[in-house]
């Protein structure tokens, strides 16, 4: 939002229709900042909160503009003659005038969505397709399924790969001979190795793999840039189950990982751009879900095939081909995003994908009308950029750098948490704690099926608890079972220690799968600006995987040399480190068009870490530890209808 010091500016200014951007002179383009109204609308004056309407003195009504972001709609203010003009002309524009009299109806939709009853324009069966839209959020058409479907393979492979890395653990470095202790010479040596196998997949994944992702999705789209992703991540595996030294299993992991980058920065993005706003957190969400359905049928086949001979930890390294198979066939058959055929100038093609995704062609129209009016504004603001200026622009232009350090904050954590190093060396860490090779898988199964079925409640709440709140909630007690997982390995009866060892890391996994896990991919998946969402998610991913890679590579030297008491120890500080983090540069993104996190990331990062010591804190601690029900948290975004002009 604008500066309080520039407001008075005499420069040559630049507002562009519905972008909530305003522009001093065209030098300060990449410091644009969202405004708090639509230049067709009076100024605002926020109150405290709904209902409870406040005076207040024009010092302190500025005062409380400079530090609050209006979470306004972009076609707030507009006549309904003039919206109805716009429709007209995006139609004429676009190659679809014979769908004029559905734009009209969209756009007065997009400007009103909550108020569809008192649109005279609209049928009795447009009216009657809204409301069930938002009676029956999850009755979606035959065609958004198909792509969750899709999508949820595309997660399944890379749970699947954990685990059967996880299993193979206890094959690959005895015929490598790659098994040595610290104890013995060259030990340490082979530990390091055995890290850096495990984990190179992902160094390739975030320096080429997510990177690669912003060329080919702008070369083959969304659905092409998934496919390719998809055949890497059928030959890989393949080829891993039939390597002879650990040198190549190691050149063919670095493959791998590519497939995993492209294929984790991509399939977010398309969920989120497909997904209806009321149920996109859980949509995208689906991204995690299937991570763990993958892990949990990755271990129950680590489980199957423990008694192989030889040929085990090929068959469970080379295992997790299979998920890559149907994500390939279904991807296929998958309509592109709407979002893609627009920023290529394809509106025909948009609309008949958006058609296919929604259940009436009006709600397909509102939400391309308005999805069009912001990419339009975007477009007037950052122009034709090349990819380095994009990538710039994730570190020097306000709004997208606050979104960049979310994001990125929010993608450190899931490894500073500990979960991804527990994902890949559960079934070792169980044998250290007194496990045989059969009971250490059998526990890993165990940790499968729970990070599975504690992601089903996030999946009802994070679009009404919402991600900050799930995020910050279960951190705390992640870093309590932790800590009381590695005090158990000081338990001398092997069997007792066993049982303690795996009961808090279960406990642990069930905090994990219900907040942080959920969340990341959805939310990076959904702040970015559309010009710069490829590269917005292909930076925290790789932020994600790089930071992955280190912890993997040190964890096996980490467990030898410093044992489960240390190690746990540590993933209990970097826990609360990562709390720490989220805190001050989290922000709430529920039921939220893609169009209106504009707002969200318009206020500065000093306005928002202030707000959340001045006003968060002292709310949560009357609310949940005084146990006043009565106490009131002042928000810091306001909605259209919380304004009176």
């Amino acid at each position: 939002m604008s500066d309080p010091k520039n407001t008075n500016d005499s420069s040559s200014t630049h507002s562009y229709p519905h972008s909530n951007v305003h522009v001093h002179n065209e030098k300060d383009v990449k410091s644009a900042e969202p405004i708090t109204h639509h230049e067709h609308a009076p100024s605002p004056s926020p109150t405290p909160s709904p209902g409870d309407h406040v005076d207040y003195t024009p010092e302190d009504r500025d005062a409380r503009l400079a530090a609050r972001a209006t979470l306004q709609n972009a076609l707030h203010g507009i006549s309904k003659v003039q919206l109805i003009k716009e429709a007209d002309e995006f139609c004429d524009a676009h190659g679809l005038p014979e769908h004029k009299d559905t734009f009209r109806k969209g756009a007065l939709l997009a400007q009103r969505p909550k108020d569809w009853n008192v649109i005279d324009e609209l049928n009795a069966e447009e009216k009657a397709a809204i409301e069930f839209e938002h009676k029956h959020k999850w009755r979606m058409s035959r065609d958004l399924l198909w792509v969750v479907g899709a999508c949820a393979m595309g997660a399944a492979v890379q749970g699947w790969d954990q685990t059967g890395s996880n299993g193979a653990n206890l094959g690959f470095p005895q015929e490598f001979g790659i098994n040595r202790g610290l104890d013995e010479p060259g030990g340490a040596h082979d530990q390091w190795i055995l890290g850096l196998v495990n984990a190179i997949p992902y160094l390739s994944a975030p320096i080429i793999g997510c990177y690669s992702s912003d060329p080919l999705n702008n070369l083959f789209g969304r659905r092409g840039a998934i496919f390719i992703s998809a055949i890497i991540l059928i030959a890989t595996p393949i080829a891993m189950a039939f390597t002879h030294t650990w040198q190549e299993l190691l050149i063919v992991r670095i493959f791998f990982g590519i497939g995993i980058g492209l294929k984790g920065s991509t399939i977010p993005i398309f969920s989120a751009e497909v997904a209806p706003t009321v149920v996109r957190g859980a949509l995208v969400m689906m991204w995690q879900l299937w991570t763990t359905v993958g892990i949990f049928i990755g271990f129950a086949a680590n489980a199957i095939v423990r008694n192989s001979g030889d040929i085990t930890w090929r068959l469970q390294i080379g295992s997790s081909f299979i998920p890559a198979v149907p994500l390939a066939i279904m991807v296929w058959f998958c309509p592109e995003s709407p979002r893609w055929y627009m920023r290529k100038g394809r509106m025909p093609e948009a609309f008949r994908s958006m058609r296919k995704l929604r259940k009436h062609d009006v709600q397909a129209a509102r939400d391309l009308f308005y999805a069009w009016v912001q990419w339009e504004a975007e477009k007037k603001v950052i122009g034709d950029r090349s990819m380095f200026k994009r990538f710039s622009d994730l570190f020097t232009v306000p709004r997208i750098r606050r979104a960049t350090l979310a994001a990125s904050v929010l993608h450190a954590g899931q490894d500073l948490c500990g979960i991804n190093t527990i994902a890949f060396y559960s079934s070792t860490i169980f044998v250290d704690g007194g496990a045989s090779n059969v009971d250490a898988l059998y526990a890993s199964l165990g940790f499968g099926a729970l990070n599975f079925v504690f992601t089903w409640p996030a999946v009802f709440t994070i679009d009404t608890f919402g991600r900050r709140t799930l995020n910050l909630f279960f951190f705390p007690l992640m870093a309590v079972s932790l800590l009381a997982a590695g005090m158990a390995f000081y338990i001398e009866e092997q069997r007792i220690r066993t049982g303690i060892v795996a009961l808090f890391i279960y406990i642990y996994t069930i905090f994990y799968s219900i907040g942080e896990g959920p969340i990341i991919f959805t939310y990076s998946a959904e702040v970015f600006p559309l010009a710069h969402r490829e590269l917005g998610q292909a930076f925290p991913v790789s932020i994600n995987y790089f930071v992955n890679f280190l912890l993997s590579l040190w964890f096996p030297f980490q467990l030898k040399q410093f044992g489960g008491p240390g190690t746990f120890g540590f993933y209990t500080g970097t826990n609360m480190v990562a709390f720490c983090l989220a805190f001050l540069f989290m922000r709430e993104t529920k039921q939220l068009t893609l169009e209106e996190l504009d707002q969200v990331f318009s206020v500065p990062t000093s306005v928002y870490i202030n707000y959340q010591f001045k006003k968060w804190l002292p709310w949560a601690f009357k609310r949940y530890l005084l146990f006043n029900r009565q106490a009131k948290l002042e928000p810091l975004f306001y909605e259209d209808k919380d304004i009176k002009a």
